[in-house]
């Protein structure tokens, strides 16, 4: 009886004390979780089964893009450019004998046409072996350019070709003169003074303008263009011809004329037009 009662109370000990173990090994809180061990098994599919296809991979998309964004439309600009011709203004500098100023303008009408006019006066005193006139007097050029430069991204230089129809309105001085002598043989005749004035003339013309312009600055061209021009109309007052005319430059005792001027303007923007992208035509294919 003895013996059994110190077995049972030293099998009792065991189990507290593995009890007590088991609690400091495990945290309060906590239950012990279960593990199941899943082995891999390779299945071969039968051969009358299809595999399904690997689904796409998927793309994120943002909302916010638009069609708009991802190419931006050309736009061409439309307005007047205004300005003042160089070298009539710088001419007064050197040539005491001339003064003149020319303003210019232009404004776009369509992708390659331009409505352009000069407006001018001049004051020019002409002193030539025989005889010596001051002329005065304004005019006013309307006509048209068409640009045939075609420009690329945000360019907008000209090379442009054109028609004036030209008038002006003067008079003309006779200061001085000499007659001529036919016979070199005797001494040269000498000069006669007049100050004769004749009022009231007027002239028009056509002109051939060829030119460039091209942008320095943002709204600022610098240009050139040489002209060739024909006399549509000349009044004439009574033994006196006009050798200078405002505008029309010299005639040399003739019908044409020509000229040329340097420019710089300034454009205005107006409006913005969208520049249409040209389709172009899908070929056939060749069988």
């Amino acid at each position: 009886m003895k013996h059994t009662l110190r077995s049972f109370f030293s099998f009792f000990l065991f189990l507290c004390f593995t009890w007590v173990q088991a609690q400091e090994t495990t945290p309060k809180g906590e239950s012990v979780k279960q593990t199941t061990v899943v082995k891999r098994v390779a299945v071969t599919p039968k051969t009358d089964q299809k595999i399904p296809d690997a689904p796409l991979p998927l793309v994120a998309i943002d909302p916010t893009l638009k069609k708009s964004d991802s190419i931006p439309l050309k736009t061409d600009r439309y307005g007047l450019r205004v300005g003042v011709d160089l070298y009539k203004v710088t001419r007064g500098l050197y040539d005491r004998n001339y003064k003149g100023i020319e303003f210019v303008g232009d404004y776009r009408l369509t992708k390659k046409y331009f409505l352009a006019a000069e407006l001018g006066n001049e004051n020019k005193t002409t002193d030539d072996d025989r005889v010596n006139f001051t002329t005065k007097g304004s005019y006013l050029k309307v006509g048209f350019d068409y640009n045939a430069y075609e420009n690329w991204l945000d360019m907008e230089n000209i090379i442009s070709i054109g028609m004036r129809y030209g008038f002006s309105t003067f008079n003309q001085q006779l200061n001085s003169y000499r007659i001529y002598n036919a016979n070199p043989y005797f001494a040269e005749t000498p000069i006669i003074p007049s100050g004769k004035k004749f009022d009231g003339l007027s002239a028009s013309w056509l002109e051939v303008v060829a030119g460039i312009k091209a942008k320095v600055f943002d709204n600022v061209f610098v240009g050139f263009s040489l002209r060739l021009n024909r006399l549509v109309t000349n009044k004439e007052p009574d033994n006196f011809s006009n050798l200078y005319i405002p505008g029309f430059n010299r005639t040399y005792d003739g019908s044409f004329g020509v000229g040329f001027n340097y420019t710089v303007t300034y454009f205005v923007p107006i409006y913005k037009k969208k520049v249409k992208p040209i389709a172009v035509p899908k070929q056939n294919d060749k069988k």
